[in-house]
C-alpha cells in the first residue's frame, strides 16, 4: 500500500524492510523468551538466529533464481539485484539447513531446537508478509468484492485493479499458526511434534492460498506453481517428522532439550 513509511535526508525507510526486521527481532525474543523456561542457552538461540537468518535469505534467494533462470541466462546482471526477488520457501528450506549446521557445530540437540524454532519463524513470516503487503508483491488475483484492496503507486501489483489480499490472508494464517504451534508446544513433550507440525499445516495453507495469487513471477512446473511443488515434498517431511515423533518413545529429560 504505502511501501515509503519515512524519509530523512537521504534514508528511506521502507514497509517491507521494517515489517522484515520486526519479524526478526520478534522471533528472536519469543524465542529467547521460551529457552528461559525451558533452561535452555539464550547464546544458542542468538546463533542459530544469526545462522537461519543468513542461511534463510541465501536459500531465498537461491530458489527465487531458480524461477527466472531463463531470464538469468539472458541476463546474468540481474543477479546483482538485491531489492528484489524472494521465494520463502528457499528462506525456510534454507533456514532449517542453517539451523541444523549450527547445532551441528555447538553439538546440540538439533530436534529440540528445531522444535523450539518453528513458532518463531510462524511469527517472522506473519510479519514479512505484512511487509509484502505494503510494498505489493506476492499480490492476489483480480477480485472486485468484500474485502478486496486496491494498489495505487505499488512497483510489483496492478495499480487500480481490485485484488484478492493475499497477502493480509497469508499474514493471519501465519499468526494463527503461531499461537496453534505455541499452544501444541506446551501440551506435547515428544521431540519433533512442533516441527512436525509446522511442516504440514504450513505446506497445506500455502499450497490453497497459492491459487489464489496473481503474481506470475513465482515460476511454473507443469500445473503447479513452485510453491506449492516444493510444498507436497516439505507436507510428506512433515508427516514423516510427525511419524518419527510418534514413534520415538524418548522423552525430554537432558538440559538441551526442550521439556
Amino acid at each position: 500500500m504505502h511501501n515509503e513509511i519515512i524519509t530523512i535526508g537521504p534514508v528511506t525507510v521502507y514497509g517491507y524492510g521494517l515489517m522484515i526486521a520486526i519479524g526478526i527481532l520478534a522471533a528472536y525474543f519469543v524465542g529467547e523468551m521460551r529457552a528461559k523456561k525451558r533452561g535452555l542457552s539464550i547464546d544458542m538461540i542468538f546463533s542459530l538466529v544469526i545462522w537461519c537468518v543468513i542461511s534463510g535469505f541465501l536459500g531465498s534467494k537461491i530458489l527465487y533464481t531458480i524461477t527466472i533462470i531463463d531470464e538469468v541466462k539472458e541476463n546474468p546482471l540481474v543477479l546483482l539485484n538485491f531489492a528484489d526477488g524472494w521465494v520463502v520457501y528457499g528462506g525456510i528450506i534454507g533456514g532449517i539447513i542453517g539451523g541444523w549446521l549450527c547445532c551441528k557445530v555447538h553439538k546440540v540437540d538439533f530436534v529440540s531446537y528445531f522444535d523450539l524454532v518453528m513458532p518463531s519463524v510462524a511469527l517472522a513470516q506473519g510479519f514479512g508478509r505484512i511487509g509484502c503487503f505494503l510494498a505489493g508483491c506476492c499480490y492476489g488475483r483480480e477480485y472486485d468484492g468484500l474485502f478486496s484492496v486496491t494498489f495505487h503507486t505499488s512497483e510489483y501489483a496492478p495499480n487500480e485493479v481490485a485484488l484478492i489480499p493475499t497477502q493480509l490472508i497469508s499474514s493471519a494464517c501465519d499468526f494463527v499458526l503461531f499461537f496453534i504451534l505455541i499452544f501444541l508446544a506446551s501440551k506435547t513433550k515428544r521431540r519433533g511434534v512442533v516441527a512436525g507440525v509446522y511442516l504440514v499445516l504450513y505446506s497445506i495453507g500455502r499450497f490453497v492460498l497459492e491459487f489464489f495469487r496473481g503474481d506470475l513471477a513465482r515460476g511454473t512446473i507443469g500445473s503447479l506453481s513452485t510453491s506449492q511443488f516444493i510444498g507436497i515434498f516439505t507436507t510428506v517431511l512433515g508427516v514423516a517428522v510427525l511419524i518419527w515423533a510418534f514413534k520415538n518413545k524418548e522423552r525430554e529429560n537432558r538440559d538441551d532439550i526442550i521439556a
